[in-house]
């Protein structure tokens, strides 16, 4: 093969080798831009801004001292007056039907046991006589059910029925007493001291703030909430007694104790259900030191109605409301927005501030979770409520023009 043959030869090798290289180098360009991650787009958020509300402006009885709590908030949410302990007279058989149940239990629309009353029962009630407390009739051989037995010492705030169910329970007054330490000690009723099963002892003491949530725990039991309820009831033997809280049913009270002595004043803890927007709220209070049970109802009546408006419903998100978006880098956009509405009780003007927060995200379908905003609800007890967020649209992937059309950016992805 002569010289200038082999040089074309070579030369045409060459460029076949070199449209090759090109050839295999566009698939693996195009390859790699297929393959290679798309880069990450960083959230803008919107931040929610916080919310505030009016000041409850709490109308306080010109007397003794007050209190209001709320079931499902935590302590008393305002106050006024004496805050240390206090006689609380016949509140005080709260405690005692508590601590009988604690050892006797009782469920929703049960009677319960029947009692048995003996001589010693009479014995009690002409003891609770000469003291002058307040009373119910018993009789030897009488037999009620627990829970009319209940109904005798809450109603009309027989002293000789607590006594006589605190002796059935516990099988005497100071093994009651004991229990009543230990019963109040385990649910860190650290301010309330219980010296007899009636209340007419002033070393029977307590705090509004005790006070408040031993409310919280008679609400919160369904056959004592039922009993405190009753204006009336019919027992055996006994007849019509009738329950010496003149509030109930006005201004929706439905419990809880009165209370009455001379060192104490006129006293009751009370609870009534309201609603607000679409929540229910069960208010539990206490007001102390009255001159007259008239007085104090009618402050009381005045207190439930100034304390309604200072519950707030407050909207922190609406389904679908907007806390920030995507904007990809070829051009897809979606907002992020809140997968669920949510809203918040509030009392007062507690403060109420949110925090919103999305990950960075390459491709992602609508209603794909990618962050979330959370509130916090209050200062002292705060309390948080979380909701999820989401793509409202779809970021695709840019496809190839885009891909090839820009290396740089994929890799660094």
């Amino acid at each position: 093969m002569s010289p200038s043959r082999r040089v074309l030869l070579r030369r045409r090798r060459l460029a076949v080798f070199s449209v090759l290289l090109v050839v295999l180098g566009g698939i693996g360009y195009v390859g790699a831009t297929s393959l290679a991650p798309v880069p990450g787009s960083a959230a803008s958020i919107v931040q929610p801004a916080a919310l505030s509300q009016p000041a409850a402006a709490p109308a306080w009885p010109a007397f003794g001292a007050s209190a209001i709590g709320a079931v499902g908030f935590p302590g008393v949410l305002a106050s006024t007056g004496e805050q240390d302990t206090v006689p609380i007279a016949s509140i005080a058989k709260m405690v005692t039907a508590l601590v009988i149940l604690d050892a006797k239990p009782l469920g929703a629309g049960e009677g319960g046991p029947e009692i048995t009353f003996t001589d010693a029962d009479v014995d009690r009630y002409y003891d609770a006589l000469a003291e002058n407390g307040s009373v119910a009739p018993v009789v030897s051989g009488m037999v009620l059910t627990q829970r009319e037995a209940f109904e005798a010492m809450l109603l009309p705030s027989a002293n000789n029925y607590a006594s006589s169910l605190a002796v059935w329970a516990y099988g005497s007054v100071d093994k009651y007493l004991a229990a009543a330490k230990t019963w109040l000690a385990d649910n860190a009723l650290t301010q309330t001291s219980i010296a007899d099963t009636s209340g007419l002892s002033a070393s029977s003491v307590s705090s509004l703030a005790d006070l408040v949530e031993i409310g919280k725990l008679v609400i919160g039991h369904p056959a004592l909430a039922e009993i405190v309820a009753l204006p009336s009831a019919v027992l055996p033997v006994i007849g019509t007694i009738t329950n010496t809280n003149k509030l109930l049913g006005r201004d929706g009270v439905d419990g809880i104790k009165t209370g009455t002595t001379d060192v104490a004043g006129a006293c009751l803890l009370f609870s009534t259900d309201f609603t607000i927007g679409t929540s229910a709220v069960t208010l539990v209070g206490v007001v102390l030191g009255g001159d007259t049970h008239s007085e104090l109802n009618s402050a009381i009546a005045a207190l439930i109605a100034s304390v309604q408006p200072g519950f707030h419903e407050v909207i922190l998100a609406e389904e679908g409301a907007v806390f920030g978006s995507y904007t990809t880098q070829w051009g897809d956009v979606s907002d992020i927005v809140a997968v669920r509405a949510a809203s918040v009780l509030v009392w007062s003007d507690s403060p109420i501030a949110g925090a919103a927060t999305a990950k960075d995200v390459q491709l992602g379908r609508a209603g794909d979770e990618v962050g979330e905003v959370s509130f916090t609800i209050g200062a002292a007890t705060p309390t948080t409520v979380t909701v999820p967020l989401e793509l409202r649209h779809t970021l695709t992937d840019p496809g190839p023009a885009w891909r090839m059309g820009h290396p740089g950016e994929l890799a660094a992805g």
